[in-house]
């Protein structure tokens, strides 16, 4: 009872912000709001900025900057203008005392920083969950120390419960609502921040990231520090180099900014098709240039997964804008079962058609990948389409990633500048490399299923079992009849059984090798 009254005097305590805000409100919307109404408002004061929205959750605290982070990535749920002013949320907070942070290493790592480090910096960056200090180890080396802010699961934890109590009310209330799933939205939110304030995954997605770019000339991640890693500390690789944001410092270096602005798209879209894993908060307070023009990319907490069949769909999706062949658009996305069967292929069709038209008539450099992707998620609602978070964040991305290349070079052509990397993974996974690895995945399928046939006939031989014991003790009765009807059944069913699997088996092999060829 307690904890469910917290959660709705906290939500209304953060409606109240947003309204005054002017976060969700237009001016001639106010207007009409009954006199009381903007009294109670005007009680928490008034900030009209073309931000307001974004300095309302900022304003609120930790908790509610990165619910606006995370719904600048679903602008099915709050639209993509709302979405787009999220995406500029400033991420800058008060820092915690230099005290805290040395008892938070201490408790974390085990030791006092004197006792680690030469020298620890007043912190250079304060964020939502944690703050980041520069230090020199008692090697020589120069690192970057993350630490959690003291007390940040526990807000999270009551915030939390607000956000939850909301989407409940809207998937309640908003029949059409229901569709954007929005309390599996704030679960994967949770699920999200759970992961972050444990930087031992920040620190696992770096290195990961590392071991799949080891090979890429044009992208550095720094690397894990993990002897002083915990789950409340990151130390990391220091990065020199000058911040993507600092425009006036690239305009000012021997940097080729156009060079660098391709470098941005193609690493990207190599760890999104090539990878499957990307960094999903690519704006250009994260990215750096160093000395050698190698793109570095910093705070790996918020993280993006493709599967393969992901993959396929996004690389489908988008040759099928470029070439108009709308038809094959529109099947791709009844294929990955994304569209409901129940849904008209050709009126889906259709209605692709009206978005790719218009990008005909104009030059390459004036198509925005992102913006297309957004605008086909928005029609795919009216089919029905249920939401699929990890393609909204990579649309999110892409229109970010887009404007920090742009920025670099006004002129990009984003589709010459893609092509290289969707080229050559294309030619990898639908050409006969890519049949061969289907066919593989079909004869694992196979191999699990064959395993599996010897415990599936186990398993019915031990039911019979169990029943002839049953049977014998009393705890079933069956008559003369019964019994022999049971035992004609089940020899003719172990015979189709069998006959129907090794069948099926045989299909599948067939299959495989028809693939292939």
């Amino acid at each position: 009872m307690f904890k469910g009254l917290r959660a709705l005097f906290g939500l209304s305590r953060a409606g109240f912000i947003i309204l005054s805000h002017d976060g969700l409100l237009s001016d001639a919307q106010r207007a009409r709001l009954p006199f009381s109404a903007r009294a109670v408002l005007g009680l928490f004061g008034k900030q009209r900025d073309a931000q307001s929205l974004a300095s309302a959750l900022a304003k609120l605290g930790p908790s509610y900057i990165k619910l606006g982070q995370f719904l600048a990535t679903r602008g099915d749920l709050i639209g993509q203008a709302a979405a787009g002013k999220l995406t500029l949320l400033q991420d800058r907070l008060q820092p915690f005392s230099m005290a805290q942070a040395r008892a938070e290493i201490a408790q974390g790592l085990g030791a006092d920083v004197d006792e680690l480090f030469t020298h620890f910096s007043e912190p250079v960056a304060a964020a939502s969950i944690a703050q980041v200090h520069k230090a020199v180890t008692r090697d020589g080396r120069h690192v970057a120390v993350k630490i959690l802010r003291p007390g940040v699961e526990q807000r999270f934890a009551r915030d939390l419960d607000g956000f939850f109590l909301a989407a409940r009310m809207v998937e309640r209330f908003d029949r059409q609502a229901r569709r954007l799933k929005p309390v599996a939205a704030v679960e994967m939110l949770a699920q999200s921040v759970r992961l972050e304030m444990d930087l031992r995954m920040e620190a696992a997605a770096m290195s990961e990231i590392g071991d799949n770019t080891e090979n890429d000339a044009d992208f550095r991640v720094p690397k894990v520090d993990w002897k002083l890693t915990s789950q409340r500390v990151l130390t990391s690789e220091w990065v020199e180099g000058t911040k993507l944001s600092d425009m006036a410092a690239l305009a000012a270096s021997e940097l080729d900014l156009h060079r660098l602005g391709d470098n941005v798209i193609q690493s990207f879209l190599r760890h999104a098709i090539r990878d499957g894993f990307f960094h999903g908060d690519m704006h250009p307070g994260n990215l750096f240039a160093d000395t050698q023009g190698r793109l570095v990319a910093v705070d790996y907490g918020i993280m993006g997964r493709l599967s393969i069949k992901e993959r396929r769909f996004l690389a489908e999706i988008l040759h099928g804008f470029i070439t108009r062949d709308y038809a094959r658009v529109s099947a791709v996305h009844f294929e990955a079962g994304y569209v409901p069967a129940d849904q008209d292929p050709a009126l889906f069709a259709q209605a692709l058609r009206a978005i790719g038209e218009p990008i005909q008539d104009r030059t390459a450099s004036d198509i925005s990948m992102g913006r297309l992707l957004a605008q086909l998620f928005e029609t795919t609602g009216k089919f029905n389409m249920q939401a699929q978070p990890q393609l909204l964040l990579l649309q999110k991305t892409m229109v970010v990633v887009e404007g920090v290349a742009r920025q670099l070079n006004p002129q990009l052509n984003m589709w010459a500048t893609a092509e290289p990397v969707v080229r050559d993974w294309a030619s990898q996974h639908f050409g006969v490399q890519g049949r061969l690895e289907d066919a593989a995945q079909g004869v694992a399928s196979l191999g699990a299923l064959m395993g599996s046939l010897p415990q599936m006939l186990g398993e019915a031989q031990r039911a019979t079992h169990l029943l002839a014991g049953m049977a014998a003790s009393g705890g079933l009765r069956l008559d003369a009849q019964s019994t022999q009807a049971i035992a004609k059944h089940r020899a003719r069913h172990e015979f189709w059984t069998r006959t129907a699997l090794w069948t099926g088996a045989i299909a599948l092999v067939a299959l495989a090798t028809l693939q292939v060829l």
